[in-house]
């Protein structure tokens, strides 16, 4: 059974490089995110459940995708 096609391969490389560039550029400004809403809690909160979201997010797509981590 042959696998995915080269143009396929190479699509998915390059979303996942897109989204690995978001990720990067999302943590860069994280810190100075932090700092700014120091003086409001709700917005503190706010960014912690962004941040959990996303966090949990990641971690399904990475047990979802390595056939090497036992489902939970």
């Amino acid at each position: 059974m042959p696998g995915p096609s080269l143009e396929a391969l190479t699509l998915e490389v390059t979303e996942t490089e897109g989204a690995v560039d978001s990720a990067i550029v999302f943590m860069g400004g994280l810190a100075q995110m932090l700092r700014d809403a120091a003086g409001d809690p709700a917005a503190i909160n706010a960014l912690a459940a962004r941040l959990e979201a996303k966090q949990q997010a990641i971690a399904a797509a990475i047990v979802a995708n390595d056939p090497n981590i036992p489902p939970a």
